[in-house]
């Protein structure tokens, strides 16, 4: 299973549960899972979360800057399946600023379409199932698309992250 992470995954981990400088254990264990070829993130998802405007210095950023090459996908998104993940997941006549608000969501789920049995989304957004058009969350959009959509915990659960705290000094 190749688990294809949302930016919300690296900035609601350091913000809120796995903070880089208290449980470095967490953020070693996600490169090595990137070497492994078991996560990776899109490249317009990283883009997202280290060239936002105005530009981001984070240690977040910092981080995904300093470990680009094993966690970055390499393949180019199919131009077909984003325009499908709009159309029959969001609504086939979004306005531009319905487009914006969307971002790049379209582009993380499209990659996980190109193998359903395969590819997963990671994701900490909830599903809103009432929720319409621009609204709509990723968990909403994949489960309407076959995707398989996870949160942080039940990824790190399937990938048997642990801590060993009486390892340590």
């Amino acid at each position: 299973m190749l688990y294809l992470l949302d930016a919300n995954v690296f900035i609601d981990a350091n913000r809120d549960y796995y903070p880089l400088d208290r449980f470095p254990e967490f953020w070693d264990w996600l490169v090595a899972m990137g070497e492994h070829g078991s996560i990776k993130i899109p490249r317009e998802i990283y883009e997202e979360v280290v060239h936002p405007p105005p530009v981001r210095h984070d240690d977040v950023v910092d981080w995904l800057r300093g470990n680009r090459d094993p966690l970055l996908l390499g393949e180019e998104v199919d131009a077909s399946l984003v325009a499908q993940v709009v159309e029959q997941g969001y609504a086939s006549d979004l306005t531009d600023d319905e487009i914006e608000k969307i971002g790049r969501d379209p582009f993380l789920i499209a990659y996980a379409m190109v193998d359903v049995q395969e590819r997963c989304v990671v994701t900490n957004e909830r599903s809103r199932p009432n929720r319409t058009r621009a609204n709509r969350h990723i968990p909403d959009v994949c489960l309407d698309l076959g995707v398989r959509p996870y949160d942080t915990f039940r990824f790190i659960r399937e990938l048997d992250f642990r801590t060993d705290w009486r390892t340590r000094p």
